[in-house]
């Protein structure tokens, strides 16, 4: 039987980064504000964590970020303006959304990776586990979206997850590369993982996508973690120690990802949820 101590109810969402990909749109906007048609990228995640049963939403923010707190508030002005008209639906949804869960945020002052992000969210999630979400990767299933299979895995398990896809061979350096051995076709226990390797290091094509489930303890390694490559503090670090441990597991979900942190990945979503209608 699960106590609330071990029901995950907290997603937490690394969103302090500069988006330079995007310049200059993102100059004055966060990147996770950027829309694929109506919604912003940031919204599609939270909507996708309180599908999975999430009500507490943690954001890590930086220095010119108030436009994601002020879109997840109510706007008086904005409801009054258009309150009566044919134009107040267009806020059904960002209201449900508001009324759904609760939004905490804490600064991440430094920029020194995700594995630092995470740590730096240690404030708002305690000591219990939780799911991150990284909006630059935008899911989509017709069923159920990709957070929520990873809860139904976590309550069986009860150990950290990662979301995992194959990727082409020459594309390994961009992503957390993973190795274990496959428990069935969609399960892997790992027992490897590299951060960003070269094609002919990588010890194989499964990349980590920006969907994870976390055991408290993470924050405990997190601290121990020594920067990696690029200087940063890397998730991936961390949750080697765990899978040393038999702790980890990969999971090859179902459902669509783009990578919207890229102009090509953000066209092809944009185009895709166009089409969808």
């Amino acid at each position: 039987m699960m106590t609330d101590q071990t029901k995950i109810k907290k997603c937490l969402f690394p969103a302090a980064g500069y988006g330079t990909r995007f310049l200059p749109a993102t100059k004055a906007i966060p990147k996770e504000m950027l829309p694929v048609l109506t919604k912003p990228l940031l919204q599609y995640g939270v909507e996708e964590a309180i599908e999975a049963g999430l009500d507490t939403m943690a954001i890590v923010t930086g220095r010119g970020k108030r436009a994601i707190e002020d879109h997840f508030d109510i706007s008086y002005e904005l409801e009054h303006q258009i309150k009566g008209t044919s134009k107040e639906s267009y806020l059904t949804e960002i209201r449900r959304v508001i009324n759904a869960c609760t939004f905490s945020y804490t600064r991440q002052t430094e920029m020194k990776g995700l594995g630092h992000a995470i740590l730096t969210g240690e404030t708002l999630i305690g000591d219990e586990p939780f799911a991150v979400l990284l909006a630059d990767d935008l899911c989509d299933n017709d069923a159920k979206g990709v957070l929520a299979q990873m809860v139904e895995l976590y309550n069986e398990y009860r150990c950290s997850i990662v979301a995992v896809e194959e990727v082409p061979k020459e594309e390994t350096n961009k992503y957390g590369v993973i190795a274990g051995k496959v428990l069935h076709d969609k399960l892997i226990q790992v027992d490897n993982m590299v951060e960003k390797p070269e094609p002919k290091d990588a010890p194989s094509n499964l990349a980590i996508i920006g969907r994870y489930i976390l055991t408290p303890d993470i924050f405990d390694i997190l601290r121990e973690t020594k920067p990696g490559r690029g200087g940063e503090i890397q998730i991936t670090d961390a949750l080697l120690q765990q899978a040393k441990q038999g702790k980890v597991l990969a999971y090859k979900f179902d459902g669509r990802r783009f990578d919207c942190g890229s102009v090509d990945g953000f066209v092809e979503a944009t185009n895709y949820f166009y089409q969808k209608g």
